[in-house]
């Protein structure tokens, strides 16, 4: 279990960011020069930077030896002005991935599963068409995303190629926004189209392999994947803020700030929608807490034996992070002070989570309230993650 105790922190706001209200929201306590989100701090500054390339809202959450910090910046609601509060539960996109992983990683462990074996063994028939073929795919590769196989928000369905990456594609992401997608539909679109490679040429990050890996916990243990990772991570470690939403759950429940969205050059308040079509591979909803501890579970073996948590370690270049590695469901973070960092990250519309935990126990999640709207304010946010670590 984890060894971290539920938040009781002390909390520091940045600065007033784009709304002036947040000094009626500004409580803070006795902080020193040293700690991360002081005033002065270069963790404060990254924070402010947020905040004023355009983003509404920005929360850092620090756990380490010293306790738990959270520090925020900007506001959570643009039209009431209150800001992040310090237990909001944000949709953390592919940071879902990570609990996939760690059941699939526990299975290969009980001996239910094995990594190099063929896809085809767990799913027969459901990896097929158009050349790709579940045969010639492990399940190792699945996870470190070396399979070749299609990615359905790529292509064939322009309603989840806008979901996937607004910022580059004018579609009107409000299309996906309520539909429901059951995780065979979005592999068969998915097969219908080509591989991108053969099978363990590369690494390319490709959101179908984690929708047919949840498809695979579910047919070896009869259980959804989401009563899976409930049973074997949320309620041993206590993570009573994170859950995987229901079928045609829309909402975040419990308290949460306002998601936002560029969509065709306008902000939209895109809080709430039907997440099924990241499911398995992206629709969980959580805490920075939460996710914290998650990581430092995981990280220190509280969730895996050592031989799968090494398997889940060996990386392979990441292709959408330069110097980064890509293990099992697991990201090599680069950072500016050299630091070992191992953690994930995710995005979905109306929330972004860059989170990590470094050798030495520091654990860092840094959410913001709206996707970044192109590669340099996704940058900023970047660094932001880099200074609460770096601190």
């Amino acid at each position: 279990m984890s060894s971290f105790r539920r938040y009781r922190g002390r909390t520091v706001t940045a600065g007033l960011g784009i709304v002036a209200v947040l000094a009626a929201a500004a409580c803070t306590n006795d902080s020193s020069a040293s700690e991360p989100g002081s005033p002065g701090s270069s963790l404060t500054t990254a924070l402010n930077d947020v905040v004023h390339s355009g983003f509404p809202g920005v929360q850092a959450v620090i756990t380490d030896a010293n306790g738990q910090r959270t520090v925020t910046a900007g506001v959570g609601d643009l039209a009431t002005g209150a800001p992040i509060t310090d237990d909001a539960r944000v949709r953390i996109g592919s940071n879902t991935k990570t609990f996939v992983s760690t059941v699939l990683l526990q299975l290969v462990a009980e001996g239910k599963v094995e990594l190099d074996a063929p896809v085809e063994r767990y799913l027969p028939g459901v990896v097929q068409g158009n050349g790709n073929d579940g045969n010639r795919v492990t399940v190792r590769q699945l996870l470190q995303h070396t399979s070749g196989l299609p990615e359905y928000l790529g292509g064939g369905n322009p309603e989840l190629r806008a979901a996937a990456n607004t910022p580059q594609l004018e579609v009107n992401t409000d299309a996906v926004r309520w539909r429901h997608y059951e995780p065979a539909e979005l592999v068969a679109i998915a097969m219908s189209m080509p591989p991108q490679f053969e099978p363990g040429a590369k690494s390319v990050y490709t959101n179908t392999n984690y929708i047919l890996l949840g498809m695979l916990i579910e047919r070896v243990t009869g259980r959804s994947t989401a009563a899976e990772i409930g049973g074997r991570i949320i309620e041993p470690l206590g993570l009573r803020e994170t859950y995987f939403p229901d079928r045609g759950e829309t909402g975040i429940r419990g308290p949460h700030p306002r998601g936002y969205q560029e969509t065709d050059g306008k902000r939209v308040d895109f809080t709430d929608q039907d997440p099924s079509w990241g499911d398995t591979a992206g629709a969980m909803v959580s805490t920075a807490a939460d996710i914290n501890r998650f990581f430092t579970a995981l990280l220190t073996g509280k969730l895996l034996p050592a031989a799968q948590l090494e398997q889940m370690k060996k990386t392979v270049p990441f292709d959408r992070m330069p110097g980064a590695g890509y293990g099992l469901g697991l990201i090599h973070l680069p950072v500016s002070c050299g630091k070992e960092v191992w953690g994930h990250g995710g995005s979905i519309p109306g929330f972004e989570t860059r989170n990590g935990v470094t050798a030495d126990g520091r654990a860092v999640t840094i959410s913001v309230n709206q996707l970044p709207t192109d590669d340099a304010t996704a940058e900023i946010v970047v660094k932001a993650f880099d200074a609460a670590v770096c601190e």
